[in-house]
C-alpha cells in the first residue's frame, strides 16, 4: 500500500490559497502570489526532496487546470516527472484530459482513493483545496507536508478550512526553517482521535 501525501504552502494564518500567481485563483482574493517574495534555497530545496520517489499526482480540477496549461511544456526536473507519471483528476465536470496519463476518477472520491493508494508508492496532492478538505474530513490521506511562511494574509481558503475532523497526528521529522523564516512541518496520520486531560492533576 502506498502512501498519499498533502503537499501545502500556507500561512501563519494558514491560507493557502493561489500561492503561486495573481491568476491561480483570484476570485475574492488580491494576494496571488504572495509565496514567490519569500522562497529561499532551504524551502525550495526541501519542496524538491520532498517529491523524490513521487510516482502519481491527485488533483483537484482547479489545480489539475493550472498544471496541464503549464507542466506539459516544460522540460525541467518537475516538468520531466510531472509529465511522465498519472495524474487523477478529481471532479464532479468534464475536465480536459488532454496532459498525457490524465484521468478523472470515479464519483465514489473514498473508493477511488483507496485504490489508487493500492496502485502507486507514493501519491502527491498538491494544492486542490477543495480535494484536500474532504481528504482530510474522511482520513484519507497518510501524511501532510506543510510550508508555513512568516505573513498573514487576514483573507483566503485556508488549509482546514471546513474539512478537518479530530484527528490524531505525529511529527515525522523535526520542523526546519529557511533563512527567510519558511518552516517546514511534516506529520503523518496517526490511530484515534485526540484525547483530554486536566492540566491541575
Amino acid at each position: 500500500m502506498g502512501v498519499i501525501a498533502i503537499e501545502l504552502f500556507a500561512t501563519l494564518d494558514l491560507v493557502a490559497q493561489a500561492p503561486g500567481g495573481p491568476d491561480e485563483d483570484p476570485e475574492g482574493f488580491s494576494f496571488g502570489g504572495w509565496q514567490a517574495p519569500l522562497i529561499d534555497e532551504v524551502s525550495g530545496a526541501q519542496v524538491g526532496s520532498a517529491y523524490e520517489g513521487t510516482d502519481a499526482l491527485l488533483l483537484g480540477r482547479r489545480t489539475y487546470d493550472i498544471f496541464a496549461a503549464y507542466w506539459p511544456h516544460q522540460t525541467d526536473e518537475f516538468g520531466t516527472l510531472f509529465n511522465g507519471i498519472p495524474k487523477y483528476v478529481a471532479s464532479r465536470g468534464t475536465p480536459d484530459l488532454s496532459w498525457a496519463g490524465s484521468t478523472q476518477v470515479g464519483p465514489d472520491l473514498g473508493a477511488a482513493v483507496r485504490e489508487i493508494r493500492d496502485r502507486h508508492e507514493h501519491v502527491k496532492v498538491v494544492g486542490s483545496l477543495n480535494l484536500v478538505q474532504t481528504l482530510l474530513r474522511e482520513k484519507l490521506f497518510d501524511r501532510l507536508d506543510l510550508w508555513v511562511h512568516p505573513i498573514m494574509l487576514g483573507a483566503g481558503k485556508k488549509v482546514f478550512d471546513g474539512g478537518s475532523v479530530p484527528t490524531n497526528v505525529t511529527l515525522l521529522q523535526p520542523p526546519v526553517a529557511s533563512p527567510n523564516g519558511i518552516v517546514f512541518l511534516r506529520y503523518g496520520l496517526a490511530d484515534g482521535v485526540p484525547g483530554t486531560g486536566d492540566m491541575s492533576a
